[in-house]
């Protein structure tokens, strides 16, 4: 990341570029912190909607975590989105010396803090709450956010327990890649059979409010050229997959600008992915992409 006037740049460009949104990691090991980075994003734009991608779950207590998010919602003008999760970087909590615990632990505290944020949103203040992880006692938590109940909240992963989780609470659902036991990522399951399979999971836990729900995939890779199945061959060895599944996968795009906006359009419809998620060193290569899809 680079100095101040450099990163204020980018994030200006995301805007002028017809990107909707700005979404911030929330990482020891790397990156700006999250909540003054959103909000600085937040002020040096005007329609830019920002968000958390994600908070992990583990760095903040649900109150501390509720009045950052309100804040940020308030000073952006309602554009805020919580994205929340249990976390999974096992070498930032080796080396902040937070416990890693089971992913089962993890989520459910997590579940629990879900819980405990929105009654913190919604309900008149002061705000008991005691369950197995967290309890306040008449907590007055100010400002109220201008989105009301709530800000959106983004809730995503890759196995079955996460995204159950998300069907039930998400107001967005984001798709990934399956988090390993050891705190790593299996990239390998990035194929369109096992997006079908999460998709099945989100749906069958969100039951009659699926089609309120929107779903959300990151594009990690993207490369505009004319020779897709080259690319498509490079991709495959790094992640373990065949070429063919490269190209049917929602979280690769390569072709031209033309075949990209049409393989969007078919996911959309596929999935039902309508919120794609791209990385800052690949915010100029989807520029006109963004552009003709404006709309959309």
């Amino acid at each position: 990341m680079g100095p101040r006037d450099e990163w204020l740049a980018m994030v200006r460009r995301t805007e002028g570029l017809g990107y909707s949104s700005y979404l911030a990691l929330d990482h020891l090991v790397r990156g700006l912190d999250p909540v003054a980075s959103l909000t600085a994003a937040a002020m040096a734009t005007t329609t830019l909607r920002v968000g958390g991608f994600v908070f992990d779950n583990d760095f903040r207590h649900p109150a501390f975590l509720a009045k950052a998010a309100a804040t940020i919602d308030v000073l952006s003008g309602g554009r805020f989105e919580l994205g929340i999760g249990a976390g999974w970087l096992r070498e930032e909590y080796d080396q902040s010396g937070i416990p890693f615990d089971p992913a089962g632990v993890r989520i459910d505290r997590m579940t629990e803090a879900v819980h405990l944020l929105k009654r913190i949103f919604r309900e008149e203040h002061p705000v008991s709450f005691a369950g197995e992880h967290y309890a306040v006692t008449n907590l007055v938590c100010p400002p109220r956010p201008v989105q009301r109940p709530y800000p959106p909240f983004l809730i995503g992963g890759g196995g079955p327990r996460v995204l159950s989780v998300a069907g039930r609470e998400g107001d967005i659902v984001g798709i990934t890649t399956r988090a390993r036991r050891d705190g790593t990522k299996e990239t390998s399951d990035l194929t369109a059979a096992a997006t079908d399979q999460k998709i099945a999971w989100v749906r069958e836990a969100a039951g009659e409010r699926f089609d309120q729900i929107e779903l959300n995939v990151v594009v990690g890779d993207v490369v505009s050229t004319a020779d897709g199945r080259v690319e498509a061959e490079r991709l495959a060895a790094r992640y373990g997959v065949t070429a063919a599944e490269i190209l049917e996968s929602p979280q690769v795009l390569i072709g031209s600008v033309d075949e990209m906006v049409e393989r969007l359009l078919e996911r959309r419809e596929r999935f039902g992915f309508s919120y794609v998620v791209v990385t800052e060193p690949n915010l100029e290569a989807l520029a006109p992409v963004v552009a003709r899809l404006a709309g959309a």
